[in-house]
């Protein structure tokens, strides 16, 4: 089926059956206004999609495509997921392919969850979701093969559902790096003496409480592992700390409250662009510089820049378009063979004081334009 980008083509139908019973006043009421309700509901979250897939980019509208898909994330505004969304965009026009990314602002107020009733009900090609072992998702996911729609995971995944594939990073290899890093942190500042017999080294790895459990499980495993196995003599302590990353104002009130608490990290890793920014903040804030180190997480402007201010120590960089357009892959994959691999794997790469200068020079030319 080909999609056609305008208003006509991209209206919903839904028909609903009932089987035919007699109500008595009292009960006929309630049911009613149960049933107009739910109708209410999927005829608004339809209009909701048509409405939104109108307002395409404008190079798109009128245009015929062979597939539609729909990206959908629990953030909408970071720059990790705008690059993300680029790189499926961008490999997708060379399949003659549309895919969309429920990050407008018409969606805000939509849970993932409700992101997904809408593409399932709306019929698209395939989905692409950053999912979670949460029973409900498994549903929906499982809902949505049923009714022939292929799912991708995305970042975070759900390894109990029909899943067509998951792509995201090497949690383990990804949590072996942060605990390179932090033993490189640990050597670098033996002279001021952070840590003693009396007090071990503070390590905390901030996880994103809404985020895939058992990715975080493996990567904290790798972290672990990896100061475990060469700490050497050093005492370590290393902990978890659950982050609601739900909104900017939630992330930075965790975070805060470390800064106020008296067990203060020695070295702070970061999962996510948003932690890593607040982290960042916050240790100019309290007057930490120097204090607490940094581990970050993606890249942006504002991290370079903290980087090459020696406030971050260092970030971990993901291919955000190699991650993109993965998705796509997956998804064409598997429409044209009716299989694709399981896992799909992003190249990470590490940015520090060592090699920041190259990332400040490939922006320059960008900023001159």
């Amino acid at each position: 089926m080909a999609w056609k980008i305008n208003k006509k083509k991209r209206q919903l139908h839904a028909e609903t059956t009932a089987p035919e019973r007699k109500f008595s006043g009292l009960t006929f009421l309630p049911v009613f206004l149960t049933a107009v309700c739910i109708l209410f509901t999927v005829f608004m979250a339809g209009y909701i999609l048509w409405f939104y897939t109108d307002s395409f980019q404008e190079e798109a509208a009128g245009g015929i495509y062979d597939r539609y898909y729909i990206m959908i994330t629990q953030e909408d505004k970071s720059v990790f997921w705008q690059s993300v969304y680029q790189g499926a965009y961008e490999r997708a026009l060379q399949e003659n392919v549309y895919v969309d990314w429920l990050g407008n602002e018409r969606f805000r107020d939509y849970s993932v969850e409700e992101q997904m009733e809408i593409a399932i009900a709306s019929g698209v090609d395939g989905i692409i979701v950053t999912a979670s072992e949460e029973e409900g998702m498994t549903d929906l996911i499982d809902r949505a093969d049923a009714a022939g729609i292929p799912v991708v995971t995305l970042y975070g995944d759900n390894t109990q559902s029909k899943r067509c594939s998951f792509v995201g990073v090497g949690s383990y290899n990804l949590g072996r790096e942060y605990g390179r890093q932090a033993l490189r942190i640990m050597r670098e500042r033996q002279e001021v003496e952070i840590g003693s017999p009396d007090r071990p080294v503070r390590v905390t790895l901030l996880v994103n409480s809404y985020a895939n459990s058992m990715d975080q499980n493996i990567l904290y495993s790798g972290i672990q592992d990896t100061i475990e196995q060469e700490r050497g003599d050093t005492a370590v302590a290393l902990s978890l700390l659950s982050v609601d990353d739900t909104n900017a104002f939630s992330v930075e009130e965790s975070i805060r409250d470390i800064f106020m608490g008296g067990d203060i990290p020695d070295i702070l890793i970061c999962l996510n662009e948003l932690n890593t920014t607040c982290a960042y903040q916050a240790v100019v804030d309290y007057n930490k510089v120097g204090v607490v180190s940094i581990l970050g997480h993606y890249v942006s402007d504002t991290i370079i820049n903290a980087i090459d201010r020696n406030v971050i120590y260092a970030t971990v960089d993901i291919d955000t378009a190699q991650m993109g357009g993965f998705c796509i892959d997956a998804l064409q994959e598997y429409h044209d063979l009716g299989y694709t691999s399981q896992y799909f794997t992003a190249d990470i790469s590490l940015i520090s004081k060592d090699n920041v200068d190259e990332y400040l020079r490939r922006e320059e030319p960008e900023k001159d334009e």
